[in-house]
């Protein structure tokens, strides 16, 4: 039965409660078995029966759940860079998407690829996610659009999972946009999604979630009614991208639907806020997606203070969120949604495992949970996200197992 110790700091996020409260331990101890936690607390509380276990040393650094990224689209085809420059120029995202860039640029480039290449790409792209202490990822499809690239997409992240190095947890999102050989007949997409999509995906157990982008360039909240209320009858729980570029009701759509969370938010409304914490919904943010926007951040704050539960994500992505880079994502939360580093630590763990109905499992350092978890180079939370680095994960547990680093016997 392995254990860590002299561990510096230790954060269990093992509270289910309180946003900056993140279980807080110094000079600490961790002991597993079997990729599951037993026991963590004081080194100087450890029970006599982990003594003599063979034991890691964690260097006096700080140790924290594997982090959970929630909110990503990790496999696509193609990159958007120009779009990137184009609205450094001045040009908006919706008239670039108009004029046949944004998704449907992905869409076409990500058709044109088969399942080996997509598989490839998304696996580098999980290697160096590992390697920045991430553990769990939610990924979208949606860069589909059709049935059978829509499954291409999810058959890749049961691939992944499989291969083990950190668990991948599948949404569907044919519902992304509507594609252009279906743009005189919305209605007729919405049905594929609902007749045939849907319970394809359902049938081979493909995704735990389904998604649909709530705007006025996407779908319309009756056709997200429509959609959401078809996958929860094949058992996909839905997820909604809402409240991004415009207020349109999305978080009260949400909470209506008992969907398990409400991503984006920049223009959430007071109602949706309180819609939001009384269905229990987590708040998804997504920094990187606001920074690359140039838009304001959602006002993480006011959904703290009203009782919602706040994630942080990256959303990667190669148009508005081209970096899976989540522990800058987390600073990014700190200096421009104005969360503390404790914060934004529960929402990238704890409160991230709570929007993939995994709560408990991942995400937090307490008996019963899974033994992933990082070991970061500095001495608390608060100087890791303060002093941005490449990187300061120095070794990652994944179900127990050292999959990236190396850490020296005590």
């Amino acid at each position: 039965m392995p254990r860590l110790a002299n561990i510096g700091c230790l954060a269990t996020c093992a509270n289910p409660a309180g946003q900056d409260d993140i279980g807080l331990i110094r000079d600490a101890a961790l002991v597993w078995r079997d990729g599951t936690v037993r026991w963590a607390g004081p080194a100087t509380a450890l029970p006599a029966e982990f003594e003599a276990e063979p034991a890691l040393d964690a260097g006096g650094r700080l140790v924290i759940p594997g982090l959970v990224d929630a909110h990503t689209h990790l496999a696509f085809g193609g990159w958007r860079a120009d779009e990137f420059a184009d609205r450094l120029r001045g040009r908006a995202y919706l008239e670039i998407a108009a004029a046949g860039g944004g998704i449907a640029s992905t869409v076409r480039a990500t058709r044109a690829l088969e399942e080996e290449a997509l598989l490839a790409r998304a696996r580098q792209f999980l290697s160096d996610m590992v390697s920045l202490g991430i553990t769990t990822v939610e990924a979208k499809s949606g860069y589909g659009l059709d049935m059978e690239t829509e499954l291409r997409l999810l058959r890749v992240y049961r691939r992944l999972d499989e291969m083990g190095a950190a668990r991948i947890v599948a949404t569907c999102l044919a519902a992304h946009v509507v594609p252009p050989e279906w743009a005189a007949d919305r209605a007729g997409y919405v049905r594929l999604i609902t007749e045939r999509i849907l319970p394809a995906v359902a049938e081979e157990g493909l995704a735990e979630f389904c998604d649909v982008f709530v705007e006025d360039s996407a779908f319309s909240a009756g056709e997200a009614r429509r959609i959401c209320e078809r996958g929860s009858e094949l058992g996909l729980r839905p997820k909604l991208h809402v409240d991004q570029l415009s207020e349109g009701g999305g978080a009260e759509l949400a909470a209506s639907l008992g969907a398990v969370s409400a991503d984006h938010l920049e223009y959430v409304s007071e109602a949706g806020i309180e819609a939001l914490a009384a269905g229990g919904v987590v708040g998804v943010t997504l920094p990187l997606a606001t920074l690359y926007l140039n838009q304001a951040p959602p006002p993480a704050r006011a959904l703290i203070e009203g009782g919602v539960a706040v994630a942080v994500a990256t959303d990667f992505n190669p148009g508005t969120a081209p970096s899976y880079h989540l522990p800058f994502a987390m600073t990014l939360a700190c200096m421009r949604q104005r969360m503390t580093p404790a914060e934004v630590l529960k929402g990238a763990t704890r409160y991230a495992a709570r929007a993939l109905d995994l709560e408990g499992e991942v995400g937090s350092l307490e008996p019963g949970a899974a033994a992933d978890f990082a070991v970061i180079d500095a001495p608390d939370v608060e100087h890791w996200l303060y002093h941005l680095r490449p990187n300061a994960c120095v070794a990652v547990a994944s179900r127990g197992e050292i999959c990236r680093g190396v850490l020296r016997r005590a």
